[in-house]
Order: C-alpha cells, then structure tokens, then sequence
C-alpha cells in the first residue's frame, strides 16, 4: 500500500503566536496611552530636612499669591504640586523660594496626566526634546591644556625633589630636565620608569626630555571631559530642572539641553560654580575645634575645622580593582602635598580620615554658600604619600564615582561656552501642533489610499497600519532616554510610509500569484514568502543608515534617526507578522481563484 504523504498546512498560525501578539499590542497600547493624555506641569519640593512639607499649607499660599493649584501630592519623599499651565511654573517657584528660604529645593517638572494606574504601572509619557518643549542649550568647549600642563609640572615637582641636582621646566607640555652628573641622570631615569611609564623619553647626553604619549593624552582627555559630566550634572540639579540632558559630543565637547529654562543667564551661574576637595582628621566627639557634617545616607560626621590637605594637591584619581579584587581609587597629588599627606599619615596610622567634598555656588540674594559632604571615610593603613589609594568605596561605580568627584575637587578644566541657543516655549508648542498635524494628514491620506485602492487587503494593511504607529509610539515611551524631537516627528512621517511600502510589496506579491491562476490561500502563502527577502533586505540597508545616523549624529539628528531605526522594526512586525496573522483568519482558507483584491 501506498503510503499518504500529509500535506503541508498553508495559512497557519500557532496559537502561541497569537497570543505573543496580542500581548505585544495591550502592552504598547499601555505604554501609548500617556502620551496621548499629556503631561501637567509642576513643581516639585524636596524638604532638606526630615520634615513632611504640609502640602495644604503650600496650596493655601500659592492661591493667596494668585496661583491655583490644581492637586499637591507626596512622591518619592518630595511634595508634587499640579500647576494649571506652564506659565505659572517660573511663578510658583520665585514664590516658594521666598516661602522655604534655604530649606527645601524647589525643582520645575512635568508630571504625567495619565490616570494614577497606569502610572503605578511604570508607563510614562514620551520625553520632548528642546525643540519640542522649549529652554536652553549650551555647548560647551573643554581646553585640556591646563590639564596636560599640571601633569607635566607635578612630574617636574616629583623628580626634582627626589633628584638632589637636577633642574626642570615645562615647555609647550613637554618637560625638559638637565643634570649635573651621571649618576643623578641615572636615578631620575629609574624615577621616571617606575612612577611614570607613559611618558615617552628622548635622551640627549645629560638631558632628557619627556612627552606624554598619545594613549595617555586620551586617557586624560575622556577622564577629564567625564568629570565635567559629573559636576554638570550635579550642578543642573542647583537650576531646578529634572530633565535636563547632559552629554559628550566628540572628544571635547559637552552639549546641556535645559528643557523649561528661559533664563540663560541664571544657567551660566549655576554651570560656573567651583568645587573644592578636602582632607580632615575624623574624631569620635564634637568639640570646639570641630565640626559636623554629613555623608551621602544622611549621617553624622565629626571632623576638624582645619584641613589636613585640601583638593588642590590633587592632580589626578583613578578608579579600579586592588588585589584582594575590592574596588579602590588610586590618588596622586604634587609633591607639596605628598609632603604633607606623608607627615599627617606618618603620625595617624590606624586613625580614620575623611574625604570631604564642597561646593561653592551663588544664593538667591547673589551671596556665595559653600555645600559639604563627606564622601569617603578609611582608615590609614600605612605611612601615605603623593600616591596613595582609598580603599573600602563600595562597588566599582562607586569607586568611580569618587574617582570622578576627587577629580572634580581640583583638576577642573577649563570650560568656554562656544554656542547658546534659546527656543521659547510658544515656538516649541508650534512645533509640537505643526509637527503632529503634518503626521495626522499624511496617516490620513495613506488610509484613504490603501482603503480604497487595495480594497478589503487595503483595510488589513490600515489595521496594521495603525497598529504600527502604536507600537511606535509605546516603544518610544518604553526606551529610557529616547528622546521625541522635530526631526523625529518627521521620522514618523517617514515610518507611514516605509509600514505602507512593506504590505503594498506583498499585497502585490499576491496578485502575481493570482494572475498565475493559483487560488487565493495559496497566493497569501506564496505572496508572503516570496515578499520577505525583498523587505527584509530593503529595512536592513535602511537600518544600516539610521544606526550611523544615531551613532555619528547628535540632539535631532539622534531623534530623527531614534524614529527611523524604530519604525523600521515595527513596520516589519505589523507588515508580515500582523498583517498575516490578521489575513490567515479570515482568507486563510479561501481556495477561489477568482478574488477581486
């Protein structure tokens, strides 16, 4: 007998397939559905003190100044206050400046409009760009030729003062020593090997002359350039701004987006304050030779009111791992404060010392403040001297993150503004409507087109259609730090198209197959095989130019290409994964040859 060969199911989707699609919808719908509620706007007030902000108290106060709020709420340990518009946000923050004085920071912020369950849900709306949202952006030039020159000269500071008769000076970053004899040239070749391997040496009879190599230069450039990132940072945070975005373009270059600013001015003071690092003996009780400061968990510490060391010693500080595998940070300092920090060690082996980091910046009256907080707290184990290491840091990004602080204390690059651009906050709302509008009328169009040129295919490709701009839009809103811009909205514009091109290839794909004479569920078959080479080859060179785009790219341009690379993933899930899945349901079947599609 001869034996039945089963015959292949066409049309078929397994019911796990379904149901990851139908997930994937609800969840992009969720993550969606903020954006389209919106954002109020508000501020924010974190008390410095352990004392709950009385948030009718705060209400009450802000309507006898003229500003109604519309609900206060506590969040994260902070009072959230909703404001009615946009406008009376700078108001309500010059008011509760002079209400708390010093004792609490007012921030400015949008808080989502969406109901109180999605947001306990983690969804969030998508984050405007300043294009979009308004404020202030700076571009800002970091000269790394102090820095090269502090490290030539603390090399010239340590050789002298090991080296009895040699003589040192530093000429356009390169140091030049001569000596006396032979021996002395010896010793300070010996020096150089041991305590800086890379610097290069070019020797000439009894002189010698050290450059610093291009891998060294680089490493200080990005540690340099990283830790004005971190003071940037923190320093944004004196504005009241918590979506302000803070990052590196090229190799020396810093671009700050202040969303909601329109004071550059007040911005320049913040960005221009100095920061200043310090060594202090640790004592178990206070007295009056000592004072109390706290830490970052909020604790205690007793130090004295004089220095051992202060941060401008520091030249440079180093994360990394020790030998027992804990992280630590490597410090070196110039030789008059190797000096010092040798005495002090010397007569305090086993005694705590502090690390203590301070901050001076300009109150609302114009006056200088200085802020400190112990950071660091280690035993000292030996006799230190200019270079030493603080172990007991925590994690590695903690080690790092001190690293960069004991940077920030002393080895501040200097930082020019080259560009400064304002957009208002009427522009950025113009081009939200503008940008949207263009969007709603191209959607629209593709629509009418497809519904009435590929008939009941052309309802399908709209479902999906739509689909596709949801998930865009939810995926947008998942990804932490994607960033929506004007060039982005253009970006979604272009996705309309590129959704519509991939069921229009196969929808075409299916009438070849027709006219062939096959019958309408094998044209879906076929049509749909044969569509995902071409799609798939064309999304993956387009692909390719929007991750260089991203990659190269910066603020719009990123955004523009965030929306293009996006795009193309959803386009192809809703093009031949939704819109087969939508198909195989209802013509799956359908064995006529004779279908008008």
């Amino acid at each position: 007998m001869k034996k039945r060969i089963p015959r292949k199911q066409i049309n078929h989707y397994s019911k796990w397939k379904y149901a990851v699609l139908i997930a994937t919808i609800i969840i992009m719908v969720l993550s969606a559905l903020p954006s389209w509620y919106g954002e109020n706007a508000s501020v924010q007030i974190s008390n410095r003190s352990e004392q709950t902000i009385d948030a009718t108290q705060i209400t009450q106060y802000l309507a006898s100044e003229g500003i109604q709020a519309k609900s206060a709420f506590q969040k994260d340990k902070r009072l959230v206050v909703i404001l009615e518009d946009a406008e009376q946000q700078a108001k309500a923050k010059e008011v509760l400046n002079e209400r708390l004085l010093d004792n609490a920071t007012v921030a400015l912020a949008m808080e989502p409009a969406a109901p109180k369950w999605l947001t306990d849900m983690g969804f969030a709306p998508i984050q405007l760009g300043l294009d979009l949202r308004g404020g202030v952006q700076f571009l800002l030039e970091v000269d790394m030729e102090p820095v090269y020159h502090a490290q030539a000269q603390a090399m010239v500071d340590e050789i002298t003062s090991e080296v009895r008769y040699a003589r040192g000076k530093v000429v356009n970053n390169q140091v030049q020593f001569d000596f006396r004899t032979d021996a002395d040239f010896e010793k300070a070749q010996k020096l150089i090997r041991q305590e800086f391997p890379q610097w290069l040496r070019n020797r000439s009879d009894k002189s010698l002359t050290l450059t610093q190599s291009e891998e060294e230069q680089r490493t200080l450039r990005n540690l340099t350039v990283q830790q004005n990132l971190q003071i940037m940072r923190s320093r944004i945070e004196e504005l009241g701004i918590t979506e302000a975005s803070i990052q590196r373009q090229g190799e020396s270059r810093i671009r700050i987006e202040l969303p909601g600013v329109q004071d550059p001015a007040a911005a320049k003071d913040v960005i221009g304050a100095t920061a200043s690092l310090a060594f202090y003996s640790v004592y178990d009780n206070a007295t009056r030779s000592t004072q109390t400061l706290k830490d970052s968990d909020g604790n205690r510490v007793v130090v004295d009111r004089k220095a051992v060391l202060s941060g401008e010693h520091i030249i440079d500080a180093r994360s990394g791992i020790g030998e027992m595998g804990s992280a630590e940070v490597n410090i070196t300092l110039d030789s008059s404060g190797g000096k010092k920090m040798s005495e002090f060690s010397r007569h305090n082996i086993g005694k705590p010392m502090a690390t203590v980091y301070s901050e001076y910046s300009r109150d609302r009256a114009g006056n200088s403040k200085q802020d400190s907080e112990v950071i660091s707290v280690a035993n000292i184990q030996s006799q230190l001297g200019s270079r030493f290491r603080i172990t007991g840091a925590g994690s590695l990004a903690d080690a790092q993150e001190l690293a960069l602080l004991l940077r920030a204390g002393s080895l501040t690059a200097p930082v020019t503004i080259i560009e400064e651009r304002t957009i208002g906050p009427s522009l950025g709302a113009e081009n939200v409507t503008n940008g949207f509008a263009a969007l709603a009328l191209g959607l629209g169009l593709t629509l009418t087109f497809m519904a009435l040129w590929y008939r009941r295919l052309g309802w399908v490709a709209n479902c999906a259609l739509v689909v596709n701009m949801t998930t865009l839009f939810g995926l947008i809103a998942l990804l932490p730090g994607a960033v929506l811009t004007l060039p982005g909205i253009a970006g979604l514009v272009l996705t309309v198209g590129m959704a519509v091109d991939t069921n229009v290839l196969i929808f075409e794909r299916i009438r070849d197959k027709m006219k062939e004479g096959r019958s309408f569920a094998s044209s879906i078959d076929r049509g749909f095989d044969s569509a995902f080479s071409s799609i798939f080859d064309a999304n993956v060179t387009t692909m390719i130019v929007a991750v260089a785009l991203y990659t190269i790219g910066n603020g719009p341009i990123q955004g523009f290409a965030l929306t293009l690379g996006l795009g193309l993933l959803t386009s192809m899930f809703t093009g031949i994964f939704a819109s087969r899945a939508i198909i195989n349901l209802v013509w799956g079947r359908d064995q006529r040859h004779d279908v008008r599609i």
